[in-house]
């Protein structure tokens, strides 16, 4: 199980877990980089998962055939033997073995954890139901048009303990992370810290919406400014238990009312983005579309300011980011219809925000996957607001079926590619197509990228 450093470049955070035995729990790109990052250090440690045959579980046996590799099961024997469990985020704290472990005393942490007690520069750290990677990267662009050396990472890209040696370089770092993330991390002192938005998500892994806030509020701790969405009722209440010494900033929609505020007001026929009264730039001039997406200008221009980052800078990010793939992306327009992929969207939240964001004379709304226990209520509303017609797929069609009722024109799909020839058939100049799921997407895919992808081929293949 004792694993020995070979590397003979001078390492970041060297003597961290010295002396003790860590288990890695749970695979993927996050156990590979902690398996790499301890292993680089000299660190005895182990790995477990769950699955017999975990993602990454090749490499690593190729690239650390002395480490122990346990799977199938979380074997307290495995668990006893270990100081601290180092918990990938697909684990929940709620597994018996972990939970068993921690009221044992064991230590149990997440490489958020690990990240920030090894670096000393400073950190943007970005959460939320929705949003959360286009913002970080949004950011990460501002700073790197400020010519800031800039790492980013977390939930998105590049896991986070691939980023620690670069502390000797790096300016700034920029993490996006999830609830996950964060419920193993207790030391964070972000410079600037965001929750973007609360809305149902997980909730096959949280009891309450309640329990899922607490889990991104932990993202609030430590003594750096904060950045609320004043126009989230959730993310206002959990601001508002963080007392009076905090700095923050604001965002809104709205009309911002003082220099603490960024938000949007209206001049001369324009709408336009500002900081109190002072206009930034017109709303039509960012490249990204939808008023999620003003709403995410607004958090990144409030997180950049927090860090110093200068305003011309980050204006010109904001007219030249392209936004991210499957994330409200334009694919392709015909015959006057346009389609756009939205598959990150794997939660309601995500879902309304990119069909509130869209204007069309009818929008055709794929929706359905795995509903991970969500109430799809609010989707009935949305759609009855505008001319929507709903093409259902995947695991929990029946249950959106139910809640979309009679008000919403539907029509059930076997898969992806008879909801894209029915939406080719049915829509006219004028309309448009959105995946925008509401859902995860393992019943019918390897991953939300996947889905993505098959539906911008089966779109280029219909267009043809």
């Amino acid at each position: 199980m004792l694993s020995m450093q070979t590397e003979t470049q001078q390492l970041i955070c060297p003597d961290i877990f010295r002396g003790q035995r860590v288990l890695v729990v749970g695979m993927g790109d996050t156990g590979l980089s902690c398996v790499r990052f301890l292993h680089a250090r000299g660190i005895e440690l182990a790995v477990t998962d769950s699955r017999l045959t975990p993602p990454g579980l090749k490499t690593l046996q190729e690239e650390y055939p002395d480490v122990g590799v346990f799977v199938g099961g979380f074997d307290p024997q495995v668990i006893a033997r270990a100081d601290i469990l180092l918990l990938s985020p697909g684990v929940s704290l709620k597994t018996p073995e972990i939970a068993a472990a921690m009221a044992q005393g064991k230590t149990v942490i997440g490489d958020i954890e690990v990240f920030a007690r090894c670096v000393d520069k400073p950190i943007v750290a970005i959460t939320g139901s929705n949003g959360k990677s286009t913002v970080t990267a949004l950011v990460g662009e501002m700073a790197r048009v400020a010519r800031k050396q800039v790492y980013v990472g977390g939930n998105i890209g590049t896991p986070a303990l691939q980023l620690v040696e670069h502390n000797d370089q790096a300016q700034l770092y920029v993490l996006e992370l999830s609830s996950f993330q964060l419920e193993t991390t207790n030391t964070l002192d972000a410079a600037a810290s965001v929750i973007l938005n609360i809305s149902e998500d997980h909730m096959d892994r949280y009891t309450t919406i309640d329990e899922y806030a607490e889990a991104k509020a932990r993202i609030y701790h430590g003594s750096g400014v904060v950045v609320i969405n004043q126009d989230d009722a959730f993310v206002e209440i959990l601001a508002s238990k963080l007392g009076t010494q905090r700095k923050v900033l604001r965002f809104t929609l709205g009309v911002p009312k003082g220099d603490y505020t960024f938000g949007v007001i209206h001049k001369d026929g324009r709408d336009l983005l500002a900081r109190g009264t002072q206009a930034l730039l017109p709303v039509d001039e960012i490249r990204i579309k939808g008023q999620h997406n003003v709403a995410n200008a607004l958090a990144a221009l409030a997180l950049g300011t927090a860090v110093g980052l200068p305003m011309p800078a980050m204006l010109e990010a904001l007219r030249e980011f392209p936004g991210l793939p499957h994330r409200t992306q334009w694919v392709a327009e015909q015959d006057g219809v346009q389609w756009f992929n939205d598959s990150k969207a794997t939660n309601v939240g995500a879902a309304l925000a990119a069909i509130s964001g869209l204007d069309a004379r009818t929008l055709f709304v794929i929706l359905g996957g795995q509903g991970k226990g969500q109430d799809f209520a609010p989707l009935q509303e949305a759609l009855a607001k505008r001319h929507c017609h709903a093409l259902l797929l995947g695991q929990d069609a029946d249950r959106i079926a139910a809640a979309l009722g009679d008000r919403i024109p539907q029509t059930r799909v076997k898969d992806m590619a008879e909801a894209v020839n029915t939406a080719r058939q049915l829509a006219q100049a004028g309309d448009v197509v959105l995946l925008s799921p509401a859902c995860a997407s393992f019943d019918m895919f390897n991953g939300y990228a996947h889905r993505g992808q098959v539906f911008m081929q089966l779109v280029k293949e219909a267009l043809q």
